[in-house]
């Protein structure tokens, strides 16, 4: 049998782990709201935010701190019913002319249509690297998460642990990629009725605002990034998760994670940058003719 003394030092770590798990829930130590006013709002602790859209307004939610990579899940259940028109947002990006920006954003849907998942990247102030897809779930019914994996070496975009992007360091050949701005991380609804539904045919219906989307369960495991140089390798932490748990770092797709990926991309996407010849008549962006799933 153990002494009191051992038990009491068995319970110190796991009352640490179980101390760092909720803080990491706490959107008012991760963050704020940024703008909106009465329209965004922190509940339930800090463990739930929400963040509404009426004619006036929208609203937005910014981390404290920056990040040079790292591991980003959110848990989001989006405006249901006709929400044409509304942009919901959960994304990447430093400041500038010249930023960096890694995109989640969601386009509103008239009802009983499928939302549209828009994602984009930019590197140096340059994105059209757009791809965006159907979900093949409500994202109004439940909660579902979010990931962005950004690592030195590629940025993987996940929905449920469902891989549906990647998105590889092809600077050897001239592409930009993001590895030397820290980011901040942004949550915001906003109206795009001149373009997020159907091209903007499908306008924003006013009379059934507030349009309201959840966010729960903000869960960081990241570099932070300060006055040019990173909180990983000194034992600094971004919310509760040691710089030590960095398998997201050199993360790849895993031949099971390639195969989800493939039947999202060719069930679910609907565009695509790498294969719009219009757009790019004099040739496609050269990452588009790279391998894939480079390791």
């Amino acid at each position: 049998m153990s002494s009191p003394s051992s038990s009491a030092m068995l319970l110190v770590p796991m009352l640490m782990a179980i101390l760092k798990a909720a803080s990491a829930e706490t959107f008012h130590r991760a963050g704020e709201i940024y703008f909106g006013d009465e329209r965004a709002n922190i509940l339930n602790g800090g463990k739930l935010l929400t963040l509404s859209l009426d004619n006036s307004s929208g609203s937005g939610y910014q981390s404290k701190n920056n990040f040079l990579f790292g591991r980003f899940d959110m848990h989001i259940k989006l405006v249901p019913g006709n929400s044409a028109g509304t942009v919901t947002t959960y994304y990447l990006s430093s400041q500038g002319a010249n930023h960096d920006e890694i995109d989640f954003e969601f386009l509103g849907n008239a009802s009983g249509q499928p939302y549209t998942i828009h994602t984009n990247i930019y590197s140096q102030g340059v994105g059209n690297r757009e791809q965006q897809f159907r979900a093949w779930f409500d994202p109004t019914a439940s909660f579902n998460m979010y990931t962005v994996i950004w690592n030195p070496q590629r940025i993987i975009f996940m929905v449920d642990n469902t891989p549906i992007r990647v998105f590889n360091n092809n600077e050897a050949i001239g592409v930009p990629f993001p590895n030397c701005q820290g980011m901040t991380v942004y949550s915001t609804i906003w109206d795009a009725e001149d373009w997020a539904t159907e091209g903007g045919r499908v306008k924003t219906n006013w009379t059934e605002a507030p349009f309201t989307a959840s966010y729960k369960d903000f869960d960081i495991n990241a570099c932070v990034y300060s006055s040019g140089s990173s909180s990983c390798g000194s034992s600094e932490s971004t919310n509760s998760v040691t710089c030590t748990d960095q398998a997201w770092l050199t993360q790849a797709l895993e031949s099971k994670d390639q195969d989800k990926l493939l039947w999202v991309q060719e069930n679910c996407m609907i565009y695509n940058y790498c294969t719009d010849y219009e757009r790019f008549p004099q040739g496609l962006p050269p990452e588009c003719n790279q391998p894939r799933f480079m390791q």
